[in-house]
């Protein structure tokens, strides 16, 4: 049987991580990315194929993508857009910058990756393409307008996608994960400090009385959220989606997920609003 090739985005750490080697002991070629230097070296120094890709840096993609090509034989099976980060805060203090920045990250350099891999698939017949979105791209959630954006982006993104690609023998797949135990949250405390001027916001005292304590302290020492769960089952799910000879249009991971779907279908916006205020 063929090793199958999969590419899989920010494998640094977390869900991308997990995957990459839960990808590896099921037999499959894994292309491992990172956008730092130093953590591509770790992921060589892992036994992986790493390269360095970038979502806000278009020729990162170019440049990874022919090295994966080049040793491929110019065939591509699978590609897992997984690398995002959240810039939290109220939406009004998020800047255009900050929402550029954000889009980058989360939507547009997947988009571009996407698309530099769809003619790949599609000379050899076919592929997958799976994005990884979140339990926040299927119901909104205050403190997190910039990322819930993003996500809702790549959600309709990729429906359209699944729609142009029928026939093709190309399946675009949707993974939405819940509250999962990754570095999320400390890349989201540097992303927050690096783009929000929290001092000089209208919502300031709302800040000191709550904002930050959420921001800071949530899930302190150790103490996982609610229903979390461990990034080894997105790798299941990821797994379910690449084997399934029909695989479906999305994948919900944790009970929190799960929840948000169902609750999106048949609540009224307002008792949604209700409960995802208190959540």
């Amino acid at each position: 049987m063929t090793e199958r090739s999969i590419l899989i985005t920010g494998c640094s750490s977390g869900i991308g991580r997990d995957a990459a080697h839960g990808l590896r002991a099921q037999g499959w070629r894994v292309f491992a990315t990172a956008r730092q230097a130093t953590d591509v070296d770790r992921l060589r120094d892992d036994g992986f194929d790493a390269v360095r890709m970038d979502y806000a840096d278009s020729e990162s993609l170019r440049a990874g993508l022919d090295q994966v090509l080049a040793t491929t034989g110019g065939t591509l099976d699978a590609l897992f857009n997984n690398g995002a980060f959240a810039i939290p805060g109220p939406t009004e203090d998020i800047t255009r910058d900050a929402m550029r920045a954000q889009f980058e990250a989360n939507f547009l350099g997947p988009h571009e990756l996407t698309n530099m891999v769809i003619p790949v698939m599609r000379a050899q017949g076919a592929g997958r393409i799976v994005n990884c979105s979140s339990v926040l791209g299927l119901v909104a959630a205050p403190w997190r307008g910039a990322y819930v954006a993003s996500k809702f982006a790549m959600e309709g993104l990729s429906d359209t996608l699944r729609l142009e690609m029928a026939g093709t023998g190309i399946y675009v797949i949707l993974i939405e994960p819940g509250p999962i135990a990754t570095d999320f949250r400390k890349n989201a405390i540097r992303a927050f400090e690096a783009w929000v001027d929290w001092e000089n916001s209208a919502r300031e005292e709302q800040y000191r009385a709550n904002l930050l304590d959420t921001l800071y302290k949530r899930g302190d020492a150790g103490k996982p959220q609610r229903f979390e769960l461990g990034p080894e089952a997105v790798t299941r799910a990821l797994i379910r989606a690449l084997d399934a000879p029909r695989p479906r249009p999305r994948y919900f991971v944790t009970v929190p997920t799960w929840g948000a779907a169902v609750m999106r279908r048949v609540l009224p916006a307002r008792i949604l609003d209700r409960i995802t205020r208190s959540a």
